[in-house]
Order: structure tokens, then C-alpha cells, then sequence
């Protein structure tokens, strides 16, 4: 579905990101790994079953986000999918939670994600075509105690996509949402177990989701399968809280 195309993800050295670039590459994709921790970005890449590279990148900072776009234009010929997955938690109620904490994690995810949106369009105009990826959260659609930061962050990815989608339509650009909920990795699994059986509680399909489901998702809006949707966001939540 992605024989012969050129994808880029940030975070992508574990957890979701590193199950979207297995099915990218999978599916026929290059992909480059943009990554804070360079070694992990590296042995992602060495991990896939394609041709792959890895790269340090710090999302919150223009000019690697560019410089990550520029190797893969440099490496692969072009840029066909930016997948903006990058992210970190810093959880902690309004009454404790630092402004460096609310800084940090706004800056990752929703500065992080604009630098990579904005990197990719300006490669995808030239070509006239792209598919842009841009990870939220249910967090971002209800809000979560002690995620102000977080929940911010979250919410404003969906009003950032839906903004960029309307104005690189005409470029031939799209930019769609995947707003995954409790998905079964190292870092959910760390919560305390009363917390982990809360939240089952409030799925209706009663059990966590997969990395790979998330992935499937994102490799139907890489492809061409998704070819007439633009500004949408997928809700991959097992239907907790529809």
C-alpha cells in the first residue's frame, strides 16, 4: 500500500511510533525514525524489514525538524508522509503541576507537531501531494485530572490539523487526526493497577488496544485508501467515551 513512498515519524523509537513505522515498512514504505534518543532512533531503524534511517531530532526545535525532513528528501528522493507522534507526559494537578511542566509538554506535542506540519508542507506543496499524520489523544476530546497539560496539547493538535488541512487542500495535502485512547504500552502498563481496571471500565469493548491497531489506522491515512479525507479525526478507542 506504500510500495515505493517515503515516510517520516518523530517519536517513533518505541511504543506507537515504532509500531507505525513496522507497518509502513511493511507495506512497502522507507521510513525515517526521528527520535531525541539517537542510539534507539538508530536501532528502530536497523529493526525494520526495509530500508530505513534514523535521526536525532528534538521536535521542539524548527531547525531539527527540518533538518529531519531534509534527510529524508536527501536520502529518498521526496516526502510522502509525515507522521507527527512525538510525545511525553508530565502529569500533575493544577495545584502542583510546575509551568515547566505545563511548558514541556506543550512544547513536545503541540509545538512539535507544528514544526513537523509545517516542515512537510513545504516539500509536499512542491510535489502536490502528502499525507500528514498528526497524533492527539482522547485526552485532547474529554480532558483527564492532573493532564491540564496534556489535555491542552492534545486538543489544540486537532484544532492545528484542522486549520493546516483547510489551507493545503488546494496543494493536494492532507491532514487528518488519530486520536488513540488506552493502548496497551510500557508506559500505560507502569500504572498502578487500579487505575489500568478504572479506565478498562469505560470501554465498552473491554480490553485495551494494540500499538498495531493504532498503526493500521495510520497506514489507512498514509494510503491511498484515504485519498478523499482531509481534517478528520479517528477516534481509536475501543468506543470509550463516544
Amino acid at each position: 500500500m506504500l510500495a515505493g513512498r517515503t515516510a517520516v515519524i518523530t517519536g517513533a523509537a518505541q511504543g506507537i511510533g515504532l509500531a507505525i513505522a513496522r507497518t509502513f515498512a511493511a507495506h512497502g514504505a522507507r521510513v525515517v525514525i526521528g527520535d531525541l534518543d539517537e542510539a534507539r532512533a538508530k536501532d528502530a531503524a536497523a529493526s525494520l524489514d526495509s530500508d530505513a534511517l534514523g535521526v536525532r531530532c528534538d521536535v521542539t526545535s524548527a531547525e531539527d525538524t527540518a533538518q529531519l525532513v531534509e534527510t529524508a528528501t536527501t536520502a529518498y528522493g521526496g516526502l510522502d508522509v509525515m507522521v507527527n507522534n512525538a510525545g511525553i507526559t508530565r502529569d500533575a494537578t493544577l495545584r502542583t503541576m510546575t509551568e515547566d511542566d505545563f511548558d514541556q509538554v506543550v512544547d513536545v506535542h503541540l509545538k512539535g507537531c507544528w514544526n513537523g506540519t509545517r516542515a512537510a508542507v513545504a516539500v509536499m506543496r512542491e510535489a502536490g501531494r502528502g499525507s500528514i499524520i498528526n497524533l492527539s489523544s482522547v485526552s485532547g476530546k474529554v480532558g483527564f485530572v492532573g493532564q491540564t497539560n496534556y489535555s491542552a496539547a492534545k486538543a489544540g493538535i486537532v484544532g492545528l490539523s484542522k486549520a493546516a488541512a483547510k489551507e493545503v487542500a488546494h496543494r493536494g495535502i492532507r491532514v487528518n487526526v488519530i486520536q488513540p485512547g488506552l493502548i496497551r504500552t510500557a508506559m500505560t502498563e507502569a500504572m498502578p493497577e487500579r487505575i489500568w481496571e478504572q479506565k478498562l471500565s469505560e470501554i465498552p469493548m473491554q480490553r485495551a488496544g494494540e500499538p498495531d491497531e493504532v498503526a493500521d489506522v495510520a497506514l489507512f491515512y498514509a494510503s491511498d485508501l484515504s485519498s478523499y479525507m482531509t481534517g478528520t479525526v479517528a477516534e481509536v478507542t475501543g468506543g470509550r467515551f463516544m
